[in-house]
């Protein structure tokens, strides 16, 4: 099972298995991430599952879709390796992910 490593804002680390085929979001909600809020459920109608993908990953991902991109326009503290993790699937090349949590999602 590929590994994402979740970090909070304030540094707390959350190493999490997660299940091919699924989202970073719902690897982070099945293994209690705290951070990753998913109100729309994963259909990318919200930006509460917004994350940064770590430097070194952001290129081996697919690039986000224009409705991603529009979504991650209305989060708060966007930065160049934003995304939204219901948007992001697991599959065995993203085994050892590190995803960081922003601030405003964290409660730092």
């Amino acid at each position: 099972m590929p590994k994402i490593t979740f970090i909070e804002d304030g540094g707390t680390e959350h190493v999490v298995e997660a299940n091919t085929g699924e989202s970073v979001m719902q690897a982070a909600m099945d293994n209690l991430v705290p951070g990753i809020v998913a109100e729309c459920g994963g259909y990318a109608n919200c930006a509460t599952c917004h994350v940064y993908i770590a430097p070194a990953w952001a290129d081996k991902l697919p690039a986000p879709e224009e409705m991603e991109e529009a979504m991650i326009e209305a989060a708060f503290d966007v930065r160049p390796t934003s995304r939204l993790s219901c948007q992001v699937q697991v599959t065995e090349d993203t085994d050892g992910l590190v995803v960081r949590l922003p601030a405003s999602q964290t409660g730092a």
